[in-house]
């Protein structure tokens, strides 16, 4: 898509550093730079504010991807796109059946009431729960990383959603400032929410997580 729009050598493309490194990639694939912009800490996508931040006279386009079941702020990127000429290219994840929807949003919903001691989601603006991504502070101990391992071990399966930023990685790396970005990659961790899973399935996670969640400071 970049390369049909006449994205190429010389320009510059706005994109997420927290996600996959694919999108950074296509970019250089297509001859251009990639310029990383902070996120929303709320839906994980790019922050418009950021993006219109690093605007410059050789960005050619914009690509916003959707994380976790939330959308980007795509009106408002078009309008910094409309303001500047750029192309605003969109990367969405796999939709799933509403029924597999809804179940998930059920569970989620769920987790909201339950879990203590963990940051949970923000469910507005239509979220379909790809993934349940809760914070888990980095407080001392237990952090993050110390919180997983005690979950799995409680039979809880859980997965770092983020490991390392792509302007982390040694082939992208940059001198930027992306405090949002840094903090959800040090926080962030998925919960299961399958529509598979059953209620026990469900309790068994929040029991995992609550038994831990007093070491933490208080969920808001």
């Amino acid at each position: 898509m970049l390369r049909a729009a006449g994205v190429g050598v010389g320009d510059e493309v706005v994109v997420p550093a927290f996600g996959n490194v694919e999108v950074a990639e296509a970019v250089v694939l297509a001859g251009a730079l990639p310029v990383f912009a902070d996120i929303d800490p709320v839906t994980y996508c790019l922050d418009a504010g950021a993006v219109a931040a690093v605007v410059t006279r050789r960005t050619a386009a914009v690509v916003a991807v959707h994380r976790f079941g939330r959308l980007a702020d795509i009106a408002r990127l078009h309008e910094i796109g409309q303001r500047h000429g750029l192309l605003v290219l969109e990367q969405g994840e796999s939709e799933a059946p509403y029924d597999e929807i809804a179940q998930r949003r059920q569970r989620a919903s769920y987790l909201d009431a339950k879990l203590k001691g963990v940051y949970t989601p923000d469910g507005g603006d239509g979220h379909t729960y790809q993934q349940y991504i809760v914070r888990v502070p980095g407080n001392g101990r237990p952090d993050r990383d110390a919180f997983a391992r005690a979950v799995r071990a409680r039979g809880v399966e859980c997965r770092v959603p983020v490991k390392t930023p792509v302007h982390r990685l040694p082939e992208y790396r940059r001198c930027v400032s992306l405090p949002e970005t840094e903090r959800a990659a040090d926080e962030t961790l998925a919960l299961p929410v399958d529509a598979s899973l059953t209620k026990r399935d469900m309790q068994r996670v929040v029991s995992a997580c609550n038994a831990l969640g007093g070491l933490l400071q208080p969920a808001f």
